[in-house]
């Protein structure tokens, strides 16, 4: 079973890499891309660049009047570029967000926010007034998890979002869509991962040692901003599925952990609401503060990872964004979810969760780190803790390591009925791995990895994990660039 599983596997990743690589190629035989390789350079140009805050196509090298709505052109530190061409890195940092007048560069998962100075990756160019980004990667892992309760399997974890804006009336109009293979890649009982828990794979038994597939469909939302003067916005986000405001930007949309190749064990308390299906967020913007609220289905996806729940929106959050300078982006959240988990459907959570990232980028290098807080306080329980901090270095654009330390009290390292079943355990995991991108052809860039991990024990666990397990990852990763 597990042969034929890692074999549909492989057949599947070898397909989305495919089409992804098919699909830069198509990009860069049209005429939007058909420019020479040497003429993809960007003209640097001594003067500053000037576009307008609604109309991000209108855009010149001097001070003005957006022709269109009547708004002052805003300053940008590089130069856009003009419609109908690739645009590269840079010009993320100049072109205004979907949900208000700062850097696109800001925003991250859902409605969520990372540093101005981090990197989107993936594809961007405009065609006429609308804004178009592709972003994906796929990895193939050989997983070998350690100790008595470990495990050996092949599978392939990815992810391929498709995102694009416009203006429209007096505002500007977005969607966000995302995908992953993952239901067949990984399979419904998930991969080995030591102390992970959540979610369910035959609605009956829960996930206990393993991390769960992503469902196929991550994200489809419409997003509607409005400016409020020059430097504020209100904007509307409405998914199914979508993300709520709350928790810090999801592990595969930071930096600091979209490379590492196995999911924080602390996933449930701080950012497992990316997947929610129903999704309604009302933010207001201000220069560098965001405050915003959520409605939205509390539940977590269900072991039918290739349909849609059901809407509810019974749950709630509110988020507060803050900015303090391009290198820094800090959150501090809450949210009520009902029914969170499907085999505990009248036990609710209160979720609380802070964090700040901090990024940093100079000549051939980028440098992100994470530090995240997560409280689950579920009806009739004990509140429970996890801790995060994440780091990844990227190094002349062929070299990545990343390490990540984590903390978290989990009460589900035994099946229901199992001494000793609903016990709280203070854990803890360090990871650390390395990345060699040795092929980069057009948009896509080709790397093995490894990863190794140790799981911190208390004693009264040691006899089912074993002393101190060590785990370990091989991967081959394709991401676009």
């Amino acid at each position: 079973m597990s042969e034929t599983r890692s074999s549909a596997a492989g057949i599947m990743v070898a397909a989305f890499v495919a089409g992804g690589a098919l699909g830069a190629a198509f990009l860069g035989t049209c005429p939007l891309f058909a420019e020479d390789q040497a003429n993809r350079v960007v003209v640097r140009r001594e003067e500053p660049a000037y576009s307008c805050p609604v109309h991000i196509q209108v855009r010149g090298f001097r001070p003005g009047i957006g022709p269109r709505c009547g708004r002052t052109l805003r300053q940008h530190e590089h130069p856009g570029a003009p419609g109908g061409h690739e645009m590269h890195e840079e010009h993320a940092h100049a072109m205004n967000g979907l949900y208000g007048p700062y850097p696109l560069s800001r925003e991250s998962s859902g409605t969520s926010w990372q540093p101005d100075s981090a990197s989107h990756g993936g594809l961007h160019w405009s065609a006429n007034d609308w804004i178009f980004m592709v972003h994906g990667f796929a990895q193939v892992v050989y997983d070998n998890q350690g100790g008595s309760r470990g495990a050996v399997d092949t599978f392939s974890a990815n992810h391929l979002m498709f995102l694009g804006s416009r203006p429209a009336g007096p505002g500007r109009f977005g969607f966000r869509t995302a995908f992953s293979a993952e239901p067949l890649t990984i399979g419904v009982r998930g991969y080995p991962l030591l102390l992970q828990t959540g979610e369910t794979a035959d609605g009956r038994t829960p996930l206990i040692d393993r991390q769960h597939p992503h469902d196929l469909f991550v994200e489809l939302a419409g997003t509607y901003s409005i400016p409020l003067g020059e430097s504020g916005s209100v904007f509307f986000y409405f998914g199914v599925p979508g993300e709520p405001a709350l928790g810090p930007p999801t592990y595969i949309h930071r930096f600091s952990g979209d490379e590492i190749p196995e999911t924080p064990i602390g996933h449930h308390w701080l950012d497992s609401t990316h997947v929610t299906y129903g999704v309604a967020t009302l933010g207001l913007v201000y220069q560098k503060v965001k405050f915003e609220s959520s409605v939205f289905r509390g539940r977590e996806p269900d072991e039918h990872r290739f349909n849609f729940d059901q809407p509810t929106f019974d749950s709630y959050s509110f988020r507060l964004s803050y900015n303090p300078a391009s290198n820094w982006a800090l959150q501090a959240s809450f949210g009520h979810l009902k029914g969170r988990e499907e085999l505990e459907p009248h036990v609710n959570t209160d979720r609380v969760t802070l964090s700040a990232i901090y990024n940093r980028s100079w000549p051939q290098n980028a440098w992100q780190t994470t530090l995240a807080w997560g409280r689950n306080a579920d009806t009739g329980k004990k509140a429970t803790d996890a801790y995060l901090l994440e780091s990844t270095l990227a190094h002349r654009d062929r070299h990545t390591f990343f390490g990540r330390i984590e903390r978290a009290n989990k009460d589900e390292l035994f099946e229901p009925g199992t001494p000793p079943a609903n016990r709280d355990f203070e854990v803890g995991k360090l990871s650390v791995g390395y990345i060699y991108d040795f092929e980069r052809t057009g948009h896509v860039k080709v790397g093995i990895g490894s990863l190794v991990s140790i799981a911190l024990l208390p004693a009264p666990l040691k006899s089912a994990y074993g002393e101190a397990p060590v785990s370990e990852m091989v991967s081959l990763r394709f991401k676009l660039r």
